[in-house]
């Protein structure tokens, strides 16, 4: 049931026009079973006074590639009406024609370039018009009945328009109808959406609200949820067994999916979702097609369903289901492109987007974490759709050459051209330990302005946390996730790994950079100091990288790790004799795994670092009076006589490090591996040889 979320007292505080447009469009956006992510435009028609200060008449709709539950007036395209009117008159307009013929009619260069279905809004003589995909509509919209039962819902009120592509057609068509029937309130468009229409933004809305409303009140009076989709044909997996087995499984997906390009998982155990994977008709009826144009630009034309029996409990199988699935599926994707393919058509990831599974639930997949969690929101509404058309007649969808023109539509392939290029670590993740330190936070910073989804795991949880969020503020929802870690704990972490493989799917770069240290003359060295330095500094860096290695190879698409070592990786320190062993058998297990990792393409390289003061947790306990009196100096004077006995006279920070580690992990260093870098400004003593 869609809310009523008009306040009033807030729309009473807007200037009209623009503003209460946004208004509008942000209320109809706030719920996802009226308008997909993405999806519908809004418009309204106002006067305003153009730079030669003429009064105009201008229409403001939303402009393409916005969503309208966050978009701002900025997303908003503002058109001359007078110069769009005569178009109406016209019997035909092609695409490129149309986008070039708007780019005129805008009254600010600035503005976004204007949305497909601007035509749409302009044609229909209101000065409010809502355009939204209702999950009750496109069920009504979806069902082979669908044009009989609309006229027991709202009579002689409709107009229904047979689905054509977005566009001029389209368009023209609406008006046409709409001005034939002096009693249409509404358009129902078949397998598409809605238009709704209103002399004020609220009078607008408050349709759009009510025409759903009625539909919904029809369908839900034929749902018999005993029968929904055929009935039960599975029962879920308890919620933990289903976590395990995603657990087992998401990096074997990602591994399958990401052979053209890597590809961010997300899971989804929702009841709505459970509710479909486990029925009887979900293998047919997932299959059928998308529920509308917009979702399957995201969701493609149809999910892989696994055939899988939860009751079973055979992983193995699942397993191998998946992977003979995900071929199959990339197999006939190829077919469908070449079946369709217009000259120029360049084929996209053949992989799928949506796979289900009995008794566990959705797996998405994306370029980001954001991207995947798309393709889930929109299935959500597709399962919807689905249950409401099914209570109705039968589910019907777009043939397979519709969807094709949706998908590769040139507007749509143009909208792609204008993103930015990916990132060096873009679709990647990095599992950085000791991430809430001087290294690990500058490392993370780093990691995630080159594009990756980073996962810190860190003893100081809270510290970790707070980074978290301050870096999702920064650079987006869920870039970044933390974890609680004792790297000396195997089943921590073990624990760590799956809480990354469930945050995105698994992992792709590890930095192996925890760390403490002691300081004291050999023959003090107790050894309880020793085997401090050696469970976290030795041991701690085998489980994590042990865990890694494992879950690469699961993956099958190569991997990197960088350890963090020291200066006394090869240089044996003054007083430091546990410390510098720790550090020296870092980088030779390094050269151990990168010895076994060759042949599953995983690269392991070293950093050698000196004398990280600032940030550093290490740096502000103990180890900094003792360095100093290691060296007969006060502690205040450290930086100094660290810089001084540098080759380059300079200090080395935590950004020096990192850039070491983004370039060992990056695509300059993609045949290397086994190698030391030290960053140490150049110690003599420390040189490697």
């Amino acid at each position: 049931m869609p809310s009523n979320l008009w306040d009033n007292s807030k729309a009473s505080q807007l200037t009209g026009g623009l503003d209460e447009l946004v208004y509008r469009s942000n209320l109809l956006g706030t719920d996802r079973s009226v308008a997909n992510w993405g999806g519908g435009n809004t418009s309204t028609k106002t006067t305003i006074t153009d730079f030669r200060g003429r009064s105009i008449e201008v229409m403001y709709v939303k402009g393409s590639g916005s969503d309208l539950a966050t978009m701002k007036a900025g997303n908003f395209t503002g058109l001359n009406l007078e110069d769009i009117r005569p178009l109406f008159e016209r019997e035909t307009m092609s695409d490129e024609e149309m986008v070039a013929y708007l780019g005129h009619c805008m009254v600010d260069s600035k503005h976004p370039r204007a949305s497909i279905e601007t035509l749409l809004h302009a044609f229909l003589p209101f000065k409010h018009v809502d355009h939204t995909h209702p999950d009750a509509i496109i069920s009504l919209c979806c069902a082979d009945n669908g044009k009989e039962l609309a006229k027991e819902i709202y009579g002689d009120r409709f107009v229904w328009v047979p689905y054509i592509r977005p566009g001029f057609s389209l368009s023209r068509m609406i008006a046409q109808g709409v001005l034939a029937n002096p009693k249409a309130e509404l358009v129902l468009m078949e397998k598409h959406g809605l238009v709704t229409w209103g002399d004020t933004s609220e009078a607008s809305y408050l349709k759009t609200l009510a025409v759903i409303q009625e539909a919904e009140d029809f369908i839900e009076a034929k749902v018999k949820e005993e029968a929904l989709f055929g009935g039960a044909k599975y029962q879920a997996l308890s919620a933990e067994a289903r976590q395990q087995i995603a657990v087992q499984i998401m990096p074997v997906i990602r591994g399958a999916v990401s052979n053209e390009k890597k590809m961010i998982l997300t899971y989804d155990d929702a009841v709505d979702v459970l509710q479909f994977v486990n029925s009887a008709d979900a293998a047919s009826l997932s299959q059928v097609g998308a529920a509308c144009p917009d979702h399957l630009v995201h969701t493609k034309m149809k999910p892989l369903f696994v055939e899988w029996d939860p009751a079973s409990g055979d992983v193995d199988a699942l397993t191998a289901a998946v992977k003979s699935g995900v071929e199959a599926y990339k197999a006939e994707y190829q077919a469908y492109f070449e079946r369709n393919r217009n000259d120029g058509d360049q084929i996209f990831e053949s992989a799928p987007r949506v796979i289900l599974i009995p008794g566990v639930g959705m797996i998405n997949t994306g370029k980001s974490w954001a991207m995947s969690k798309v393709s889930g929101a929109l299935y959500h509404r597709a399962i919807s759709v689905m249950r409401g058309a099914t209570a109705l007649g039968q589910f019907v969808s777009l043939s397979e050459n519709e969807s094709y023109n949706v998908e590769y539509w040139p507007l749509e392939l143009y909208k792609l051209s204008l993103a930015p290029a990916e990132a060096e670590f873009s679709r990647k993740v990095a599992f950085i330990t000791g991430g809430a330190g001087g290294i690990g936070s500058a490392t993370c910073r780093q990691f995630l302005k080159d594009g990756a989804h980073v996962v810190i795991a860190d003893l100081n949880i809270e510290g970790a946390q707070k980074l978290a969020q301050e870096l999702n503020e920064q650079f987006g929802e869920a870039r970044v996730t933390a974890v609680k870690i004792d790297v000396t704990d195997e089943e921590q972490v073990a624990a760590a790994f799956r809480e990354s493989i469930l945050a995105y799917g698994g992992v792709d770069i590890v930095v192996n950079n925890a760390g403490l240290a002691t300081s004291s003359p050999f023959d003090q060295t107790s050894l309880k100091e020793w085997n401090l330095n050696m469970n976290v500094l030795a041991t701690g860096y085998f489980l994590i990288a042990r865990e890694a290695f494992r879950l690469m190879k699961q993956q099958s698409i190569g991997g990197n790790m960088v350890f963090v070592g020291s200066k006394n990786s090869i240089y044996a320190g003054k007083n430091a004799s546990a410390y510098s062993t720790a550090k020296a058998a870092e980088v030779h297990l390094a050269r151990c795994i990168a010895a076994e990792g060759g042949e599953f393409g995983i690269r392991v390289n070293s950093v050698l670092p000196d004398a990280i003061l600032q940030g550093s947790a290490i740096w502000n306990s103990g180890w900094r009076n003792e360095r100093a009196a290691a060296y007969n100096i006060e502690p205040d004077q450290l930086e100094e006589y660290y810089r001084k006995r540098t080759t380059l006279l300079v200090n080395i920070y935590p950004q020096d490090i990192a850039d070491a580690i983004a370039f060992f992990a990056s695509s300059k260093a993609e045949k290397t591996t086994g190698c030391m870098m030290t960053v140490d400004g150049g110690v003599p003593a420390a040189f490697t040889r």
